[in-house]
């Protein structure tokens, strides 16, 4: 596995080997001793998956308390990814980083807890999987704004997303309260 370090620490791009021929291929989508000394936790503890159409976009989500770590994969179409640094305190607090996944390049995207998360569809359609450090809490989950002009994503859109009523109700950044955010440590692990 080819492992790609971003700007964001933390933030990983993997890239699988995939064994191929004519008939198809082969690939690990998930190996707990190699993501491990990536720095990925070892007890992943929940599987999602979500089939999206062209526009859709997820996100930003975050849950404070019982932050999530993501390993994040799209089997089918393609997606623009993006993990958004809300750790208070951090260095690199509200930048970003993002990556197109698809099912044809096969990469895989490490998003670890003190993140948000979110993604547009860039195909006709997309099936999208990830994996979770910790359990879903709806009421714990928090909703930054996708077009938060100080955060500033760059998203390849193609017209108007389409987005959930929780994602149309979301807060800018900085109007977050800091108690629902998690907390920048610096000798602590990011997953």
């Amino acid at each position: 596995m080819k492992v790609i370090v971003t700007e964001l620490p933390g933030v990983l791009i993997l890239e699988p080997k995939v064994f191929g021929d004519e008939r198809g291929f082969f690939m690990e989508t998930y190996r707990r001793d190699d993501y491990a000394r990536h720095g990925i936790p070892r007890d992943l503890v929940q599987d999602n998956l979500s089939y999206s159409r062209r526009g859709v976009l997820r996100g930003l989500h975050l849950q404070w308390p019982h932050p999530q770590g993501k390993l994040v994969q799209v089997f089918s179409g393609e997606v623009f990814d993006v993990a958004v640094d809300v750790r208070r305190g951090s260095p690199t607090f509200g930048r970003w980083v993002g990556v197109h996944l698809s099912g044809e390049n096969k990469r895989q995207f490490w998003v670890p807890t003190g993140f948000a998360h979110g993604f547009y569809v860039a195909s006709p359609a997309a099936l999208f999987a990830y994996k979770c450090s910790d359990f879903y809490y709806p009421e714990t989950e928090r909703c930054v704004r996708w077009d938060d002009p100080d955060i500033g994503i760059d998203w390849p859109l193609d017209g108007q997303p389409d987005l959930s009523p929780k994602d149309l109700e979301a807060r800018l950044l900085r109007d977050v309260p800091a108690a629902s955010l998690p907390v920048y440590k610096e000798t602590a692990s990011l997953c």
